[in-house]
């Protein structure tokens, strides 16, 4: 192979590579500014009831729209495996996200006594969100998501693969 053809078609690979990012950003943004809608508004609804409480509910509601979403529009290009598999993982993962943001949250509400503040606790509940949001992205494609190469090779052990 020549030197040229070898960086056309590194090229061409990058080019396609950074072309399934953006569309996976982006799509993954909308589905996450659309949960984003459905969470704040549910926890602002919900927030006379108990700022953890209210985070519970809304996240729980925001999570069910999002694996749809990202399932079908975000990830959609790649491998499908059991949905049982993926659902798992995408519950798992915001499980943790969850339990991360109400320690967050009592954090500020109890030992801070911040809970009447309701500009202050929307706040750090949109740093939560932020900061949940990074880490959400990282391991769907990592763990929900898998990317065809890594299901469909055929000396690869899925669950050793993902333990890694």
């Amino acid at each position: 192979m020549s030197t040229t053809s070898g960086r056309a078609g590194l090229s061409a690979y990058l080019r396609k590579s950074w072309r399934i990012l953006l569309k996976e950003i982006a799509a993954f943004g909308a589905v996450g500014l659309v949960s984003l809608v459905i969470d704040l508004g549910l926890y602002n609804l919900l927030a006379p009831h108990g700022w953890l409480k209210a985070k519970f509910v809304s996240t729980i509601v925001a999570t069910a729209f999002a694996y749809f979403g990202n399932r079908n529009l975000s990830f959609s290009h790649r491998a499908r495996t059991s949905i049982g598999r993926e659902s798992s993982f995408f519950v798992g993962i915001n499980l943790i996200v969850l339990l991360v943001s109400e320690l967050v949250l009592a954090l500020f509400a109890y030992p801070l006594g911040q809970r009447d503040d309701h500009v202050v606790m929307n706040a750090v509940n949109l740093v939560t969100i932020g900061l949940g949001t990074v880490f959400r992205f990282w391991s769907y494609k990592r763990f929900v998501f898998l990317h065809p190469d890594r299901v469909h090779a055929r000396d690869v052990d899925l669950d050793a693969e993902l333990a890694e």
